[in-house]
């Protein structure tokens, strides 16, 4: 046992030196090339459905300055050969998850997922620390896109507000402590609600969630919310009346009409979900589901933590029967895509048994592939969509597009993930940043988050 301990520590030590230099050396400008040339890829802009063949992108510091046949390259410029065969697409997002810890943001890296949107229940240290560590690119991980969440009761535990004045007040509270979005849940009061999203347009915060029991979507819409966090909310406080008992029958399909109406009606955007909502289908009821997540090799990268909340999560309780509503959801997105709608990939990772932070994209990307979309429309989720949702509402960095002046958040691959959407689950690299790392580095990320976890999860001993 110590012998065993030793190594793992050994292991988690020399691991984390070799990232700390990494990332020390991403912020220091004079350790590493001010200017980074991808020659000879193939690149998928995703600005529409095409492919640019054999290409050169330079990158200064975390921007891409340049794409073209003929770009000059650099002297001091670090190359990265696509041989004429490996593609050059734009990183991915994730745009619902419950991740706080330096951990997950690795893993998510290693994933190839370069911009997160955590949606509520961070602690306030992740928030301050760790959020602006990723950020500048001192830590790896994704770009990191925070939410203050609030609701009317405490019934799920969140930040609680019950008046319109501390609605009012708890806006200036999230932007003083560097929050992006005000996330709402089911139980606020409309006069609340109302407030809250009249000062969020005052102070230049958004406000994001879910459909509100009292109010319902339409009128949320209406006062100003810009996201809608499950593509399942609409079955909630649209499709049904507001507050009413649900039953496990699907919508009309005749209605979908009217909900894309609403959503186009105000430019908003939806997460796009069924890898998650999917999941909780499967495992109601079903306790092998549960157990066949926490049996999967990729359970060396969830926190112990997560894996205890997994085994102890009520969904293997509950007795609805989901599956023609998760029918109907497929078709719903399928027709949103097909209509413009700002969708959005989200995972709710790993707050969901079944969603691994990082993995759980690439299975919403399938999912939306199995439900109709082509592969253009669902890689659209996690690149360019999200990326033109926060600059239409954050006035943020430009990203999810191969174009010159975007953030340099890039993939590269073996193949065309526009032929096969899988092949960026295996990376050649992964640029975030400013920095690269190729697929050895990635694996030294995943590497160390499975030592420290293997460490906590073993039976107690000394170790030297």
């Amino acid at each position: 046992m110590v012998c065993r301990s030793w190594r793992l520590l050994r292991l988690v030590a020399a691991t984390l030196i070799c990232i700390a230099v990494s990332s020390h050396a991403g912020a220091q400008g004079d350790l590493l090339p001010a200017r980074i040339a991808f020659v000879h890829v193939n690149v998928v802009p995703m600005d529409r459905e095409r492919v640019l063949a054999d290409q050169t992108v330079l990158v200064e510091g975390d921007r891409i300055a340049a794409l073209g046949k003929d770009v000059p390259i650099p002297a001091d410029a670090k190359i990265i050969d696509g041989e004429r065969s490996a593609y050059l697409s734009p990183g991915l997002a994730d745009m619902h998850v419950h991740s706080d810890t330096r951990n997950d943001l690795a893993i998510y890296l290693a994933n190839g997922v370069t911009t997160v949107l955590t949606m509520g229940g961070s602690r306030n240290s992740f928030v301050d620390l760790t959020v602006p560590a990723a950020n500048a690119g001192t830590i790896p991980g994704p770009h990191v896109y925070t939410s203050f969440i609030v609701d009317g009761t405490p019934e799920y535990g969140d930040f609680l507000i019950k008046t319109p004045a501390e609605a009012r007040a708890v806006v200036g509270l999230a932007r003083t402590n560097g929050y992006d979005f005000i996330k709402v849940y089911n139980n606020l009061a409309p006069d609340v609600f109302e407030a809250l999203a009249d000062e969020g347009r005052r102070q230049h915060m958004p406000v994001v969630g879910h459909g509100i029991t009292q109010l319902g979507l339409e009128r949320q819409l209406a006062a100003g919310q810009v996201l809608v966090a499950h593509t399942e909310e609409f079955f909630y406080t649209f499709f049904s009346k507001p507050g009413s008992v649900q039953t496990d029958t699907p919508p009309d399909v005749r209605r979908i009409p009217e909900a894309i109406a609403l959503i186009k009606r105000y430019n908003a955007a939806v997460t796009a979900d069924p890898a998650t909502y999917g999941a909780i289908v499967r495992q109601i009821g079903s306790r092998d589901v549960v157990d066949a997540f926490l049996a999967t090799p990729d359970i060396r990268y969830l926190s112990p933590n997560d894996r205890l909340r997994w085994r102890l999560d009520t969904y293997v309780e509950k007795t609805a029967k989901l599956a023609p509503k998760y029918e109907f959801l497929r078709i719903f997105l399928k027709a949103m895509a097909d209509a413009g709608v700002q969708l959005l990939a989200g995972t709710d990772a790993p707050a969901v048994p079944g969603m691994f932070p990082g993995l759980s994209l690439h299975q919403d990307l399938a999912e939306l592939e199995g439900a109709g979309l082509t592969r253009f429309q669902a890689l659209a989720t996690a690149t360019r969509m999200p990326g033109e949702f926060i600059a239409r509402t954050r006035q943020g960095d430009s990203f999810g597009t191969v174009s010159v002046g975007s953030r340099a958040d890039l993939i590269l691959s073996t193949g065309n993930p526009l032929g096969n959407l899988a092949t960026l689950r295996t990376p050649i690299g992964v640029m975030a940043h400013g920095q690269w790392r190729d697929a050895a580095e990635l694996r030294t990320l995943k590497d160390a988050v499975d030592a420290q976890y293997r460490i906590a999860t073993q039976p107690p001993g000394p170790v030297p």
